[in-house]
């Protein structure tokens, strides 16, 4: 029976039967290549989050604070990127990126809140 070899360098496979990879080095270097297009569009989405994440967190002051839409725009803020939706029982809608929110108003200004139930430690 031919040797098996390792997927990721070709070297020979000593051990199960089964095995596929010499060792956990070339099993995580293979994984990760087979990952990586799925791993970057995460981690993209994630840096546009966090961004949009600290630009609401600089911008509220006090748990609450008004601004622009071009102010927002301005600073790189992705409106496409949030992580929920609350809809109030008045029905105002606010888009929630983590726990800063933001509530589209009248003359494209918004307010920015702080979500009171979110922890800080």
């Amino acid at each position: 029976m031919p040797q098996k070899q390792c997927l990721e360098c070709g070297e020979p496979i000593i051990g199960r039967s089964d095995k596929k990879f010499c060792s956990d080095l070339c099993r995580n270097a293979y994984n990760n290549k087979i990952n990586a297009d799925a791993n970057n569009y995460v981690r993209n989405i994630n840096n546009a989050l966090r961004r949009n994440r600290k630009i609401l967190e600089d911008i509220c002051r006090d748990d609450k604070n008004k601004t622009t839409r071009n102010t927002l725009l301005e600073r790189g803020f992705d409106f496409n990127l949030f992580t929920s939706i609350r809809t109030t029982q008045k029905g105002s809608t606010y888009y929630f990126v983590y726990e800063f929110g933001y509530l589209q108003l009248d003359n494209d200004f918004y307010l920015i809140v702080k979500d009171q139930k979110a922890k800080t430690d």
